[in-house]
């Protein structure tokens, strides 16, 4: 079975809670929390647990946070690797307004690296026993972490290893440099990267193939959120409808999405068919409450549906 790591510079614990109201100048005494691992490379992880692969996540690790992070994976059997730091692991806040079913994020931004911290992570790379048929190098980049630490992770690549790179801003402007061979930008970060807002099928599918004709990368998925995706590759460009599901909770989907387009490339699926069992994660993942992943079951009924309604299969 091919090899799949994920890299998380920036890993949290996802604290979720509830409330009745959120009201501003009161305190609030929310119903009790329950932590889960969160970070890209870790859900992603995580979520390939789910559907019956392995993936090694590397991910940086300090203080009480961190010892909490790496409890949570272990009850998970995630297989993962903590890179030391002398920072506290970040902790993140999700805050579930019961009256109105709105969801309130907060986001902390993440322990900060030094040199040394960034160098050993470059280093992890470069020193693992088997070199991987896959890498995902997902989420933001902590404080400390300059913006070309992924174009820096994918040069640390052999040239048969498939980079998987679901970023924004210019970690994923840079990391591009390094040439890679799939991204998951949404509108807007593809927007960025053309440098104008893009509005029609026609604009996004120009840019994507740009982005291919330069080198920088072989396939481009663009999600369109309840849309789907547009995936094209230098032979190929198709729009993946997304099933109409009940939505309870928006986060942790992108990261599905991810794990379920890696974990189809493991097992042969054709690209098309692989982003067809991720947006089928993608969408498992928003049925489900707080930070909650996909749930196996979802995901392979949503896509065997998919096959069923006309989509093609492997």
């Amino acid at each position: 079975m091919p090899q799949i790591v994920t890299l998380t510079l920036n890993p949290a614990v996802d604290k979720i809670s509830s409330i009745p109201h959120v009201v501003a100048e009161r305190k609030l005494r929310c119903e009790p929390p329950r932590h889960d691992p969160g970070g890209g490379g870790l859900n992603v992880a995580r979520a390939i647990q789910r559907l019956g692969g392995q993936a090694t996540a590397y991910w940086t690790c300090g203080g009480l946070m961190g010892q909490l992070l790496a409890e949570r994976l272990d009850a998970e059997d995630v297989l993962h690797r903590p890179i030391p730091i002398q920072a506290m692991t970040r902790e993140n806040l999700i805050v579930l307004e019961q009256s109105t079913g709105l969801q309130f994020r907060f986001g902390m931004p993440g322990a900060r690296l030094t040199p040394d911290e960034v160098e050993r992570c470059l280093r992890t790379l470069h020193e693992l026993d088997r070199a991987p048929d896959f890498l995902v190098l997902s989420g933001s980049l902590p404080p400390g972490a300059p913006d070309d630490f992924y174009a820096r992770a994918v040069r640390e690549c052999p040239a048969d290893c498939r980079v998987i790179l679901d970023t924004s801003g210019p970690p994923l402007h840079q990391g591009m440099e390094g040439g890679v061979y799939l991204i998951k930008p949404n509108i807007r970060e593809l927007s960025e990267l053309a440098g104008s807002e893009l509005m029609e099928d026609a604009e996004i599918r120009e840019v994507a193939r740009s982005l291919i004709s330069s080198g920088k990368v072989h396939v481009v998925v663009t999600s369109l959120g309840s849309a789907g995706v547009v995936v094209i590759t230098g032979e190929h460009c198709e729009n993946i409808r997304a099933p109409t599901v009940k939505v309870q909770s928006k986060v942790g989907a992108g990261d599905s999405t991810v794990a379920g387009i890696v974990w189809g490339l493991a097992q042969g699926k054709d690209v098309p068919d692989a982003v067809r069992l991720g947006v089928a994660a993608g969408s498992a993942a928003v049925m489900t409450e707080g930070t909650e992943l996909c749930r196996p079951e979802d995901v392979w009924r949503l896509y065997e549906e998919m096959c069923r309604n006309g989509e093609r299969g492997s």
